[in-house]
This record gives structure tokens, sequence and C-alpha cells, in this order.
């Protein structure tokens, strides 16, 4: 029994060995892609076979039913029976729904999947063959469906195109997203951690000041108590009155010195910028450094310190010494210079 692909290729015109090899070609994928198959191939392929006719299929069904009388001539009473079998013989299938003729039941049942339709019934009414003209226009109408189809899936193609990109796009802006909210947590982690590297060494250089507060009392303490013990005998007496007038006029008295607790120091960067801050003349030159490196814009890496007037180039020793013994106060420049790794 032939497939209901192969019964609507035949009656769109085609025959049945064509129909029967575009399917076998296209893996009986259904009527369109063997449809395409077929005009695609309509040159080359030479076909003999005619097409198949419900008027053929008739004459065959009369000739075996004929009777024939001894003469050779058919009898009258042979001939009255197969007009009244023809007329009630079911010739065709028929769709109350609808109303369509069908010649087999693989045509019913493609036609109800397709459809919806339940309601058929046998009818005498022949299914006459496709014209010319029919079969053309059936042609046209499948042709408009395949290229409507072939537009819808071109379509359906460049929408999930779009859609992919949308969604490359879209995975890419999450990951750029991620990956800021990664250095800005790493950023963050850096300055809480140089916070509490710089509290650290503020409370080293308090408990270094206080240390030398205390140092300072003990040595005032300890030379103040010798010097009120020294005897009278042991001073020197006193100058001439004229001498000493004229030492005072010979000499003017030295100028007191300024003990300076601050100092404003103007750092120069390498990239022509400068940074001014105020320190105490206590504080060690390290401190300096811990300030420029958290307040540089000149980029990271290491670097050195020095001063132009007098020209002095500060060596690792000099960083645990305090500003007013580097000659660092009231004020000073200093420089900063690019060093090796």
């Amino acid at each position: 029994m032939s497939s209901p692909f192969v019964e609507m290729l035949i009656e769109m015109g085609f025959s049945k060995s064509k129909a029967e090899k575009a399917l076998s070609v296209t893996g009986n994928q259904g009527v369109e892609p063997a449809m395409e198959w077929l005009l695609a191939h309509a040159e080359s392929l030479d076909d003999s076979e005619t097409s198949y006719t419900a008027a053929g299929d008739q004459n065959k069904v009369k000739d075996s039913t004929t009777e024939t009388s001894s003469d050779g001539a058919p009898s009258a009473s042979s001939t009255s029976t197969t007009a009244a079998n023809d007329q009630q013989t079911p010739k065709s299938l028929k769709c109350e729904e609808c109303g369509k003729l069908f010649s087999t039941q693989i045509e019913v049942e493609f036609h109800a999947a397709k459809s919806g339709h339940s309601r058929f019934s046998e009818s005498t009414e022949e299914k006459k063959p496709l014209t010319e003209d029919e079969k053309a226009e059936q042609l046209r109408k499948l042709e408009e469906k395949m290229k409507q189809k072939r537009k819808e899936r071109e379509e359906n193609e460049k929408l999930e195109a779009l859609e992919r990109e949308k969604n490359r796009i879209r995975s890419g802006k999450e990951m750029i997203a991620a990956k800021k909210k990664l250095e800005d947590e790493e950023i963050k982690k850096i300055v809480e951690q140089r916070k509490r590297e710089k509290m650290e060494d503020k409370l080293a250089r308090q408990r270094v000041k206080e240390q030398i507060e205390q140092d300072r009392l003990a040595r005032k303490e300890k030379f103040g108590g010798c010097s009120g013990s020294t005897s009278v005998a042991s001073q020197p007496p006193p100058p001439p009155p004229a001498a000493a007038a004229a030492a005072a006029t010979a000499q003017p008295p030295p100028p007191p010195q300024k003990d300076y607790s601050q100092t404003r120091l103007q750092i120069r960067l390498t990239n022509g910028q400068a940074l001014t801050h105020t320190f105490g003349a206590k504080e060690q030159l390290s401190a300096v450094r811990l300030y420029i490196e958290l307040n540089r814009t000149d980029g990271e890496g290491p670097f050195g310190l020095m001063t132009n007037f007098p020209k002095k180039i500060f060596t690792d020793d000099d960083y645990d010494k305090p500003l007013d013994i580097l000659g660092l106060v009231p004020s000073a420049v200093i420089i900063v210079s690019r060093t090796a790794a």
C-alpha cells in the first residue's frame, strides 16, 4: 500500500515512480522536501510511466466484470447487472464535514490527522483525477507555501542569531561587572591593609617618642643632680669687671636656638607633581616614605629620597632617624627618585 505522501504527489501530477524516488532520496521527511527535490531535478528525470487515473481503473473493473455471450457480445442481463452493481458499489470515502472524496483509507487517516475531522462515510461518487489546471494550481500553492515556510525559517534564524548576540553581550557585561567587583574588593583590601600599617607605624612612632621623652627626662635628672652637687670651690673665679665688660662688647651673644616641634615638607614626585605635608620634628624619615606610598600619583614601584640643597641621598639607616636630626626642620624639599627593584 502506498504512503499518503506518494498519493499526494500523484494527485499533484507526478508519477508514482517519481514520487517514490523523491521520498526515498529525501528520507521520507514529507511532501515538501520531496516536492523541492522533484522541482530541482525535473529536467534530469526520465519517467515514461503515466499518471494514475480513476477512469482507467474503472475501465479495468468493467472489463473484468463484463460477461460475454457465446458469440462474443455482452448479454443484456450482464450489462444491467453491471450497471446496478456500479451504482451500488462504494467508489470512494467522503468526509461529511468538508465534503472531500478520498480513494484510499490512508488518505482518510491523513486528512483526519491534519484537519481533525472524524465523520466519514462510503460514497458511490468517484474521485475524479485532477485536471492539468488543477495540478498547476496545486503546484503553485505548494510552491507559495514552501516559499512562505522558507521565509519564516530565515526570519527565525535571524531572530535566533540576534538572541544569541544579545546573550553574548549580556554575558560579556556580566563578566566585566564581576571583574570590576573583584578589582574593587581587592583595592579595598589593599587600602585597609595600608591603613592598618599606617596605624601600626603611628603607634610605633608614638612609642618611640615616649621612649625618647623618658630618656631625656632621665638624662635631665641625672645631669641636673650632678651640677647641683658641684662645690663652690671648684668654680672658677669671676673675671674682673673691666675684662667682663670688654668681653661682652667684643662678642655679641649667640641667637637663641628655637625648638621646632613641626616641619613642613614639600615632596616632588617623579611626574613633576608635588605633595606638601606637615610632620612632627621627631618623626622618623620612614613616616615620610609611608606618606608618599599612600598618596603618590606617579605610579607604583621602588623609589628613593634625596635633597638638593645641600645634596644628600638618604640611605636605609637614615629612615630610622628623626627629621630634625637629618636637618629637615623647620622646612625642606625632598625629591623622589626611582630606583631599581
